[in-house]
């Protein structure tokens, strides 16, 4: 028999849309660093080419660190607010 590749248990919509909060305080932290200049090469790593591709994955994983940390509360706020629009339908 093949094993099942689907998770043991279905996802919820309450689950849903706390992944999509955090996603997008994600989003809004990394571009927050980005503007902040977080995103500009550091001279240890020598520059290059694969520097610059590769530093935008470095930015998202610092604001992934941080909204794992606590954030800045958006993705609360927009939890919230999506489970309000999810009770009106």
């Amino acid at each position: 028999m093949i094993p099942s590749t689907l998770p043991p248990t279905a996802i919820t919509p309450s689950d849903r849309i706390k992944t999509a909060a955090k996603e997008l305080e994600v989003t809004f932290a990394t571009q927050m660093l980005k503007a902040a200049g977080f995103d500009k090469p550091q001279e240890t790593f020598g520059g290059g080419a694969g520097e610059a591709q590769f530093s935008s994955f470095l930015l998202e994983t610092r604001a992934r660190a941080l909204v794992d940390a606590g954030g800045f509360g958006l993705a609360r706020q927009l939890e919230t607010a999506l489970q309000k629009m999810e009770n009106l339908k």
